[in-house]
């Protein structure tokens, strides 16, 4: 199984090189030495320093971080490119240039973008057929819609098939009402990226909280996925992808951590 994911990854690696080369856009070269996270001057917060110099995101504002736990985390990433430097096995990174960029300022998109995925959650929404799915579905989801009734005091109502299910107000104002514990805009975006790489608010919400960790969150957001791969076989570049995928879901977490 290893050497099937390694394939699988050398191949994406691969595409994304020779795109990259008829681009002609070349990675930028590591140009420092040395990276700290340390305390900066008499703001707030800490920063990531590379050879004594601060980082700045791309919209040249500085990556001023809350904590020096997630300071750390960034200068981890800095550390680990090589002769390049490659955002993209840089997201902790790029959730924080997000933070600062365009969510620092206003966090209310976030939120309202959290609550749509609320009203369509797919825990919602369960299978007709076969019939073993359907149970596998109530059997692992249920408890956690138990969770959101007992903890947040929302009640949602859950249906067969894919028709659009309209949940009461109420539901949807409790949660909204539940998301003001998370005051800081970078515990939003990590929770917002965990909602949209799960496809399930209520789960980004589970897995924040503690109520489950991020392995039964995992399996949780692909119980379908799973099942069908259980039928017919696993598709190795959707395998590949998905573990992309669940990298960036640890990254968010680590995050929620740092907060």
């Amino acid at each position: 199984m290893h050497d099937i994911f390694t394939d699988a990854m050398n191949r994406i690696a691969d595409s994304a090189r020779k795109v990259r080369e008829q681009m002609k856009i070349p990675l930028p070269k590591r140009f420092y030495k040395e990276v700290s996270a340390a305390p900066y001057g008499y703001e707030d917060g800490f920063a990531v320093l590379l050879d004594g110099s601060r980082v700045m995101t791309p919209a040249l504002r500085p990556l001023n971080l809350p904590t020096k736990a997630l300071a750390d985390l960034i200068a981890d990433e800095f550390r680990l490119q090589r002769e390049v430097i490659d955002r993209a096995l840089m997201p902790v990174t790029r959730l924080a240039n997000t933070v600062i960029d365009g969510i620092v300022d206003d966090s209310q998109p976030i939120v309202e973008d959290i609550l749509r995925f609320v009203a369509t959650d797919m825990l919602f929404y369960r299978a007709v057929s076969p019939r073993k799915l359907a149970i596998r579905q109530n059997e692992q989801w249920n408890p956690l819609l138990d969770w959101v009734e007992r903890e947040i005091g929302a009640y949602f109502v859950i249906g067969e098939g894919v028709m659009h299910i309209e949940q009461p107000y109420e539901a949807v104002l409790a949660v909204s009402l539940y998301l003001r514990r998370f005051t800081s805009p970078f515990a939003l975006a990590a929770l917002h990226a965990i909602t949209t790489l799960t496809g399930s608010a209520l789960i980004a919400l589970g897995i924040a909280t503690g109520e489950i960790d991020i392995a039964k969150g995992w399996r949780l957001a692909y119980l379908d996925e799973d099942w069908t791969a259980e039928q017919w076989g696993q598709d190795i570049e959707a395998m590949a992808h998905r573990s992309y995928r669940k990298n960036e879901m640890h990254a968010a977490v680590a995050v929620l951590a740092t907060i």
